[in-house]
Formats: C-alpha cells, sequence, structure tokens
C-alpha cells in the first residue's frame, strides 16, 4: 500500500496530535537548553534531581529565576520525597550564576509555562474530537507500552478501525515495521525495514522500549528470546513488528488485549492500570476499570 489519504474529519485529528508531537519536541529541547545553562552557572541540579521539570525542580527554577540565589535557601523548596539530603541538594545549587544567567532562565521559564499551556489545549482538543471513539482509544492504550496520548495519536494516523487496510500484514508494511528482503543468488543481503509511515512507526518504536520493560511480560518475553540472535536493536525490530499487527486486529476487529504471560508483579500491573484511568478521565472520557482473567492472548 503506497499511500493513504484519510477523511477529512481524520486530517482535522492529524493536525491536532502532530501539531502537540512538535510542541512536546519544542519542550525537550527547551529542557536540554535549560540544563546547558545551569551547566554555564556551574549549577548541577540534574545531577541531583532525575527530573529537572518536575513539581520540586519546577519550584527551585522559578526562585532562581526571581533572583534567589542562597543555595540553602533553595534547597529548603525541594520535596522531602527526592533521594538526595537537602545537604546534597544545597551543595549542587552552590553555582555562581551571573545576572544575565538569571534573566535567561526567567525567560526560559515563561516559554515552558505558554508550551505546556499549548500542550495540554492540543491534549484536550484531541480528545474531544476523539470522544465519540472513546472504546478505541481505551482499547490501544491497554496495549503495553501505550498511554492515552499515543492511543490518540495512533487513532487520528490510521483511524478508528484501521479499515484502509485488508490485513495485518499489509499494516505493518505501510508502517514499515516488516523486515526487509533483499534475496540475491538465494541468499539475503538486507533485512532492514522499509520506509513507512514516520508518525506511526515512531509511535510504535516508543511503545516497544517500553513495552520490554514490563517485568514478566508477553513481550519482554519475545524480547529476550531474540536478543541473543539479533542484538538490542533487531529485538526491538521484532516488538514493533508484533505490535503493529496487535494495533490492527485490536481496531479491525474492536478486541481487547489481555496480557497471557505470567507478570512478576501484580501489584505494578494495577497501578498502570489506575494511572492509566486517571490520564483518561482528566482527558475527559468516561472508563471503568474491570478485571478480565483469560488465556488467550487476544478475545473479542
Amino acid at each position: 500500500m503506497l499511500s493513504f489519504v484519510p477523511e477529512p474529519e481524520q486530517r482535522i485529528w492529524r493536525l491536532m496530535t502532530r501539531g502537540r508531537l512538535q510542541l512536546v519536541r519544542e519542550r525537550m529541547r527547551l529542557q536540554s537548553q535549560l540544563e546547558a545553562l545551569l551547566e554555564e552557572a556551574r549549577i548541577k541540579l540534574s545531577s541531583v534531581i532525575s527530573d529537572l521539570l518536575g513539581a520540586s525542580g519546577r519550584r527551585i527554577l522559578e526562585a532562581l529565576g526571581e533572583g534567589e540565589t542562597d543555595p540553602v535557601k533553595l534547597a529548603e523548596l525541594g520535596d522531602g520525597r527526592l533521594k538526595c539530603s537537602k545537604e546534597e541538594l544545597a551543595d549542587a545549587l552552590a553555582g555562581v550564576p551571573e545576572k544575565a544567567h538569571l534573566q535567561i532562565l526567567k525567560l526560559h521559564l515563561e516559554r515552558l509555562r505558554v508550551l505546556d499551556e499549548q500542550i495540554n489545549a492540543l491534549s484536550q482538543m484531541s480528545a474531544t474530537a476523539l470522544h465519540k471513539h472513546q472504546d478505541a482509544v481505551v482499547r490501544v492504550a491497554g496495549i503495553p507500552g501505550f498511554g492515552a496520548e499515543s492511543a490518540q495519536q495512533l487513532i487520528a494516523e490510521v483511524g478508528v478501525e484501521a479499515e484502509a487496510f485488508p490485513s495485518a500484514g499489509e499494516f505493518a508494511s505501510w508502517v514499515g515495521a516488516c523486515p526487509g528482503s533483499n534475496v540475491s543468488a538465494e541468499q539475503n543481503h538486507s533485512s532492514r525495514c522499509p520506509k513507512g509511515n514516520r508518525y506511526v512507526r515512531r509511535i510504535l518504536t516508543e511503545a516497544a522500549h517500553a513495552a520490554v520493560k514490563k517485568k514478566g511480560s508477553h513481550f519482554q518475553n519475545l524480547f529476550h528470546r531474540f536478543l541473543p540472535k539479533l542484538g538490542y536493536k533487531g529485538a526491538i525490530c521484532v516488538v514493533v513488528h508484533r505490535l503493529a499487527r496487535l494495533v490492527w486486529k485490536i481496531l479491525h476487529q474492536a478486541i481487547h488485549y489481555i496480557e497471557q504471560a505470567q507478570e512478576t508483579n501484580p501489584s505494578a500491573r494495577k497501578r498502570r492500570a489506575q494511572k492509566l484511568l486517571r490520564k483518561l478521565r482528566q482527558l475527559g472520557f468516561s472508563v471503568t476499570m474491570t478485571e478480565i482473567v483469560s488465556t488467550p492472548l487476544l478475545q473479542p
């Protein structure tokens, strides 16, 4: 399948989700600029706080932007749940920021607030547009590695039922998730995946990286089975291909994903389900959580 031109309504969904993606990328670049600015001022905040733009990091950065440079006072703004001590945090904040550093920091934080507002606005717009298809969003979001935003992005790209693709194989080929076949003299000289839809492939690749980290899951087992033979990148490609076929089946046949592997941490699974439930409700979806126990991987 060489091309896929969606209906006008779906093109509007794409505008929203792709616009949000661009803003998220800008936010990531801005975070890198913030870290470089702090390094220039000899402030090592990223070395003691895992999330620079988390609640504690934002409070400290806001105070710095307003001109507070006392490391002890800044350290008091850190949350008690941080893994570092107040002394370690104060030591990391004992830099030599110039006035220009603080002024640029304040400008970066103002831009960050604008980006966060715009990202949230586009998230709400896409959630509203897809509200009538919330069942499809919930089903895709239930796949390991996916979340509410990635489910919306994928449906905006391929449609609610993926009806443009007659089979899972054709869908995987369109995405660019099928292994290549450069056969000459009965030898395959290259199994490199062909080019496909870069937006959907990015979503599936990110989902694959997240899915293989879920202990005891089907996709982690699949990843470790192919890792010795294909290496890390090749094993991830296998997971991406399986996810592509699974997504098509879930959308095309309106079925749910059910984990068949024996997960080692049921409490972690429950926490993920609750987190996903909260996120979907924040976006305006009305969903409930029901425990499903079954041996097959998929069921209607």
